[in-house]
């Protein structure tokens, strides 16, 4: 008996400290002072242009909106995943239904972090893991310009997710592996910096990635298949491959790229279609020079063979 006893008090012992260590690790980790002290005050009219690279109106203002109706950003889009279904919510200037009354450090926590302001781990749906990658200036311009948006009322509705992915303290887990702040492909000592801005736009604010990279099963992006196209996240469909491998741009110049971003027309002269028609337009309100780095770093990056299975052609008839 007295032998039974030491091993129950032992494996309690080590649940705890199991438990204790596990808890430890999904600690929702904010930003530090010096991280803070990056951000600077931010200027509204450079937000404008990281919130058109970010495709913020895409998720977070009512489908199919144009002009400025496309300011409105009361959420509602649904995003049907295997985890389930999420939500954009309200990320209008609208103080209690929105995140009016966010300060810069909240905005920032949220971004690089994937931390709410009550300190709780986001979901990435919210795609923080391409933001994480984001220049802690440009991350305080968006928040100057989302200052000057219209406050719309209206709160979205709470995700839809079965257990255990509604525990979001599960998510520190996942952000062990998968949020970081350090590029994805590294270039050489030397590289154009027309490159390098590119990686910006593309692996941060543009978040490329998050569509045009397989998945793990826990839902992270397989870096070793960095552009190598996807299995869409709704439906049956796939996301091309857009490394120098991409039967779809191989044969495209820089020129032809920055084209189709600016105009939604190939060089064959079809027209961009599905989801890629939202992120088309937020590319054409980007700078010609932004165009042109995306492109240029497209061209740079390692070639790919594809990341998802192989089509299966559909029967005749």
């Amino acid at each position: 008996m007295a032998v039974f006893s030491k091993i129950a008090v032992a494996a309690l012992a080590l649940g705890g400290a199991g438990a204790a260590i596990l808890w430890w690790l999904t600690v929702p980790e904010k930003l530090g002072p010096e991280a803070l002290a990056a951000l600077g005050t931010g200027d509204a009219t450079r937000g404008q242009r990281i919130f058109d690279a970010g495709g913020c109106a895409s998720c977070h203002a009512k489908p199919k909106s144009e002009g400025d109706v496309r300011l409105q950003l009361v959420g509602g889009v649904e995003l049907k995943t295997p985890f389930g279904t999420f939500v954009a919510p309200n990320i209008s200037s609208d103080p209690d239904d929105g995140i009016g009354d966010w300060s810069l450090e909240d905005f920032a926590n949220a971004m690089l972090k994937g931390v709410s302001r009550d300190g709780q781990h986001l979901y990435p749906a919210f795609p923080y893991a391409s933001y994480a990658r984001m220049k802690p200036a440009d991350v305080a311009d968006l928040y100057a310009f989302m200052k000057t948006l219209p406050a719309v009322q209206g709160r979205a509705p709470n995700h839809d997710l079965a257990f255990p992915f509604n525990i979001r303290r599960g998510l520190g887990l996942w952000k062990q592996l998968y949020l970081g702040n350090e590029p994805v492909v590294a270039f050489a000592e030397g590289t154009p910096e027309t490159v390098l801005h590119g990686r910006d736009l593309v692996e941060g604010a543009g978040h490329c990635g998050e569509c045009h990279t397989p998945r793990s099963l826990a839902g992270g992006t397989e870096k070793g298949q960095w552009l190598a196209g996807a299995k869409a996240a709704e439906g049956d469909g796939v996301v091309p491959n857009i490394t120098p491998e991409g039967k779809d741009i191989s044969g495209w110049s820089e020129g032809d790229i920055a084209g189709y971003l600016e105009t939604g027309f190939t060089p064959e002269f079809d027209s961009v279609g599905g989801t890629m028609v939202e992120v088309q337009k937020n590319m054409a309100r980007l700078t010609a020079a932004d165009r042109e780095a995306i492109a240029a770093y497209l061209k740079a990056i390692p070639p790919h063979p594809n990341g998802y299975p192989a089509q299966q052609p559909k029967p005749a008839g």
